[in-house]
């Protein structure tokens, strides 16, 4: 009974204290990484803080992949019934919130099985429960993958556009915003027909956002 217990105690302590240290500590490497590192790619990987990312980039994701990040609780229920209707081969797709997407990012291997997404929905609570809005953004747009070794914004501003972060134009951060879904295969620096086009619709929607991204610099 009383190994079993430990092993209770461990299971829901054990990743509670790594999100609690996270709240405070850049990751210094992330799963993804450690896999990207593998494969052979190099890591351009630099934190900075929330305020240093131009607001446009910030904006630009929101738009482009939780427009309701502010007021949802870690998950979008809408996205998740939506994402189960077009479930057919096993694996389940879509639905995840900027929330998921960090304590996927941050803790979890890149996949799309059932068992991954258990772990993912576990961590994910943790995150909303000890992290503020404004810790998840920031801790999302800086290990969020952006090219082949490229994490974070920081990064990728450097990579694609040769300046900072903070100095990024909204179309830039659109850009940005709409290679995150597949940054292996897309370029924010050469961007064909539909990163283009898709650029411009998250433009749209990040002038649009309004209240909805009212948590990302709280006072």
């Amino acid at each position: 009974m009383r190994v079993v217990l430990w092993a209770l105690a461990t299971t829901l302590l054990a990743p509670a204290i790594l999100v609690l240290i996270y709240r405070v500590i850049p990751p210094p490497v992330t799963p993804l990484m450690i896999i990207r590192a593998w494969d052979g790619h190099p890591r351009e990987y630099s934190w900075i803080a929330l305020d240093h990312i131009s607001p446009q980039l910030a904006r630009a994701v929101i738009a482009s992949e939780d427009q309701s990040f502010c007021s949802h609780a870690g998950f979008d229920i809408k996205a998740i019934k939506k994402a189960w209707q077009e479930y057919g081969d096993g694996s389940l797709r879509g639905g995840s919130t900027i929330s998921q997407q960090t304590a996927k990012n941050a803790f979890l291997w890149p996949g799309r099985t059932w068992i991954r997404k258990g772990l993912e929905t576990w961590m994910t609570f943790y995150v909303e429960a000890l992290w503020s809005k404004s810790r998840i953004l920031e801790m999302y747009l800086n290990i969020a993958e952006w090219g082949p070794g490229v994490y974070g914004a920081e990064a990728a501003a450097r990579h694609h556009f040769d300046k900072s972060a903070a100095d990024l134009s909204p179309y830039e951060g659109a850009l940005l915003a709409t290679i995150l879904p597949s940054p292996l295969k897309w370029s924010a620096s050469e961007p064909g027909p539909y990163v283009q086009s898709r650029s411009r619709v998250i433009l749209g929607r990040a002038a649009r956002l309004g209240p909805l991204a009212n948590c990302l610099y709280p006072n």
